[in-house]
């Protein structure tokens, strides 16, 4: 059976590439129950397909017919539908196709809506004889602050494109963008296998660092640029494209103290906190302070009067605000506060102190902590890290805290050398160093939220990478997939590879070696709980310190050559324990090679 449900505006003409300024599009927000079918081959049950445009399909009149090509299909239960379908221009068709097998599936029921699509135009100045490329000058007579969206939004955007957005500012002036929403394609693969991706670059080309790499599914994502340019890329190459992005953004004076309205909200909120007594009245005020990379990169943070006890009554409110690459990372020196009981169950109903995150726009509490134990290092998921110490109680003994804050663009992690082209990616070459330690974001402390690192790990040709992991703890539950919510890490033979096992959880034993000269580890995270991440040793090795042993019988041969590897890793391990930096890649060689 086939039924046809046809929504069609009369009087409206549809030009695929660019629509008139007047036309309305339609949407359909929906509830279904379920269409039988399997969502990876709906084609075979019972399935619905989208029309998203119309136009001449071979003979008949415009609209849509049995030679019109559909945007996608449908089938399965609610979970495998999207929250609501937008057509590309005044026509949507769903097209309902039912199978000879008799169900039990409940079929669909929605509404549907005509909106107006002038409400999703980018704010730009669109480049002459391009389809989707704008610039956006900061000048005295327009506004400082604007939208701008993927092709054909909220529909999907269109395959094989690309897009270009420039942000020019005045002197002194910086760049905010804000993805409020961007909806590529679902999952969590790492956006190095993705096909559609959005790209934003710290200057005025695309040979300037890069600040973020968006596929998948975000909300709230906030760039903040260093100079007076930023420049979006959108490129989408898949077969199945998604709905695209909306974004705002605003041009900042550099030194404008009330350029960020969150952060102003956030502090205006916290000194409004009635109850405090006139007593500490003062002390209140002078704890609200909010620290920019822009005056200083490093620095100490305490509580008030520090070493020496706080005062009873006390709220304090601290913001820190990073820019371009940096990261904002906390390390704890000295931690004292006032505890009530001697079993802590949670922090709220003592003196504690709060580290607040942004999360999908969102200012969302990541940890408290009290007592006496010194908090692991943390670092922010983004430009923005707040605190709010609480000191109700105090006494005689409580000192208090001191924080030593930092604006980091590394990450945290020290070893190889990090690539521009990429937010978080660092490379290791075997010519530069033969074995060494890679570990995590901001290890030992938690990793970021909402991150993802690459490490490429280079040989020499007859070479291959050797890794064992002396600590490995990241959050997640086996198969480590989306579904559950999983950080995990990946390894990876080719730079651009989508089949390969994950890790999560926390790990006694793992040992990797590459198939070739070539390794690749992607670490991502999302923007749940928290772990402290991964340390391991690194060894290149050579081929034939691998396979150049000769034995009469094949099983010793394998007995040989394993006791052989294990022990030349024991060694390595050994010294790189003990720090035998002495040893050059050359001299580590000639001393492995006499293990034969």
């Amino acid at each position: 059976m086939e039924s046809r449900l046809n929504f069609e505006l009369d009087g409206f003409i549809l030009n695929q590439e660019q629509l008139d300024s007047d036309g309305l599009e339609l949407t359909c927000w929906w509830r279904r129950d379920k269409v039988e079918g399997t969502p990876q081959r709906c084609i075979r049950g019972d399935y619905l397909k989208v029309y998203s445009e119309g136009g001449v399909h071979g003979p008949g009149p415009p609209g849509v017919n049995e030679y019109s090509a559909w945007s996608r299909v449908l089938c399965g239960s609610r979970a495998d539908a999207p929250p609501a379908l937008y057509s590309h221009g005044p026509l949507l068709v769903l097209e309902l196709h039912t199978g000879p097998t008799a169900t039990n599936a409940t079929g669909f029921v929605g509404n549907y809506r005509f909106i107006d699509r002038r409400n999703f135009e980018t704010d730009g100045v669109q480049v002459a004889e391009t389809w989707c490329d704008y610039v956006f000058h900061s000048q005295a007579n327009r506004p400082a602050h604007g939208r701008l969206y993927s092709p054909r939004y909220p529909s999907s955007y269109p395959s094989n494109v690309r897009c270009t957005y420039h942000f020019s500012a005045r002197q002194n002036e910086r760049i905010k963008l804000v993805f409020e929403e961007s909806f590529l394609q679902k999952g969590d693969e790492s956006c190095l296998n993705r096909a559609d991706i959005i790209k934003v670059f710290d200057g005025r080309t695309s040979s300037s660092p890069v600040l973020a790499m968006l596929c998948n599914e975000v909300t709230g994502y906030e760039i903040l640029s260093t100079g007076p340019d930023l420049l979006v890329q959108f490129t989408a190459n898949s077969n199945i494209p998604g709905q695209g992005f909306k974004a705002r953004y605003q041009f900042q004076m550099e030194d404008d103290p009330n350029a960020d309205g969150d952060i102003n909200k956030k502090s205006s909120t916290t000194e409004a906190i009635s109850g405090l007594g006139p007593a500490v009245s003062a002390a209140t005020s002078s704890c609200h302070q909010v620290f920019s990379s822009d005056k200083s990169k490093t620095g100490k943070l305490t509580s008030p009067l520090y070493p020496a006890p706080y005062p009873q009554k006390t709220q304090c409110h601290y913001d820190f605000l990073a820019r371009g690459r940096e990261r904002v990372r906390l390390v704890f020196e000295d931690f004292s506060l006032q505890r009530i009981t001697d079993n802590i169950i949670d922090c709220e109903s003592m003196d504690s102190l709060d580290v607040f995150l942004y999360v999908d726009g969102r200012l969302e509490k990541m940890a408290s902590f009290c007592g006496n134990d010194i908090p692991r290092p943390i670092m922010s998921n983004g430009p923005k890290l707040s605190i709010e110490f609480r000191g109700i109680y105090s006494s005689r003994h409580s000192r208090g805290f001191k924080i030593s804050y930092s604006f980091v663009e590394d990450y945290g992690i020290a070893t190889g050398s990090q690539l521009l082209e990429f937010p978080c990616a660092f490379v290791f070459n075997s010519s530069e160093r033969g074995r060494g330690v890679v570990t995590s974001p901001n290890h030992p402390g938690l990793y970021p939220r909402d991150t993802e690192c690459n490490y490429f790990f280079y040989g020499n040709e007859n070479e291959r990478v050797h890794l064992h992991f002396t600590y490995f703890d990241v959050e997640g539950v086996v198969p480590c997939e989306a579904v559950s919510a999983s950080d995990y890490v990946q390894f990876y033979s080719q730079m651009i590879e989508s089949q390969s096992h994950r890790h999560c959880g926390q790990l006694k034993e793992l040992q990797v070696t590459s198939q070739k000269n070539f390794l690749r580890i992607t670490f991502k995270s999302n923007d749940r709980l928290d772990a402290t991440g991964f340390k391991a040793n690194y060894l290149f090795l050579r081929d034939s310190e691998m396979h150049s042993i000769t034995m009469p019988n094949a099983i010793d041969k394998g007995l040989y050559f394993t006791l052989k590897l294990l022990f030349r890793i024991v060694l390595f391990e050994y010294l790189s324990s003990h720090e035998y930096y002495g040893l050059e890649n050359g001299n580590l060689s000639v001393l492995l090679g006499l293990i034969k």
